[in-house]
């Protein structure tokens, strides 16, 4: 990103808070990031972590002079946020970047008014270690200049991966968004079968976070291929074959399948429910 560009965030939460900390150890210079954010606690926590960003409760101040501007706040609240914005986002057109889940373009376009450049993303927890992985998506009418702008905005807290389609960030969701809660469930499971084997509760956690986080660092430096990696641990008539063959026997890809699929039905739940209403 190139020197002296502001950005602006509306919302300062658990995805906000991540995003300002991936940019500021980019090496993004603190005095061109500003945040607005209507709770106290929330207020007093960013400033106390990051003293050099400009934090207040006003948003229309933040926005100022912005060239990006990160919606950071609850889908149900999006709305009526914008609408305050509108005059200001009309006046200046930044790019708007939101992460809030479910609410589709058309519905921030509508909030925020004509000629406004609108990318979605779809980021998840581990952003917070600067480990993410975002989903984008951007209609064709949003400039090359604009999409990079957001692009290079979220690859600071991780991996970034763009779809052709709107629909498809509801797998997005259902995929990376909630996946890092699939990981965690099964680590846990692990750890239970530890303890049932007769491993220490302490013991079977250490093992199942460390195998977690290991199996994970793997995956990211290797090339990708995730079928080679589990072949690769897996020997011939070894123990890993047959848990393998077990957790095949059980309908394991069934289950993740309908796991994921649900997580994607209820991403097109809430667009509905808190959306703009469309002739």
């Amino acid at each position: 990103m190139e020197p002296g560009i502001k950005l602006a965030f509306i919302g300062g939460g658990n995805m906000g808070r991540a995003l300002l900390g991936a940019l500021l150890r980019r090496g993004h210079a603190a005095g061109d990031l500003a945040v607005g954010e209507a709770y106290e606690s929330t207020r007093t926590g960013l400033q106390r972590d990051f003293p050099d960003v400009r934090v207040g409760a006003d948003n229309l101040a933040a926005l100022e002079g912005a060239a990006l501007v990160v919606l950071a706040v609850k889908p149900q609240e999006m709305g009526a946020v914008v609408a305050t914005l509108r005059p200001a986002l009309q006046r200046s057109r930044p790019v708007v970047l939101s992460i809030a889940a479910g609410l589709r373009v058309a519905d921030l376009a509508g909030w925020c008014g004509p000629g406004v450049p609108v990318v979605r993303a779809m980021p998840n927890r581990p952003a917070l270690v600067g480990a993410g992985a975002t989903g984008l998506y951007a209609g064709p009418e949003v400039p090359e200049t604009a999409r990079a702008l957001a692009e290079d905005v979220m690859r600071a807290a991780g991996a970034v991966a763009w779809v052709d389609e709107e629909s498809l960030m509801d797998a997005v969701t259902a995929v990376s968004g909630s996946g890092p809660a699939y990981f965690f469930l099964l680590a846990e499971a692990l750890a239970d079968a530890g303890v049932a084997q007769g491993l220490s509760p302490a013991a079977a956690q250490q093992l199942a976070v460390a195998t977690l986080h290991g199996a994970g660092l793997m995956a990211a430096q290797g090339d990708g291929d995730l079928a080679r990696l589990r072949a690769e641990v897996s020997s011939r008539g070894g123990t890993t074959e047959a848990a393998l063959r077990s957790l095949q026997e059980s309908g394991f890809r069934e289950t993740v399948a309908t796991a994921v699929a649900a997580a994607a039905h209820r991403a097109r739940e809430l667009a509905a429910q808190f959306g703009a209403p469309h002739s």
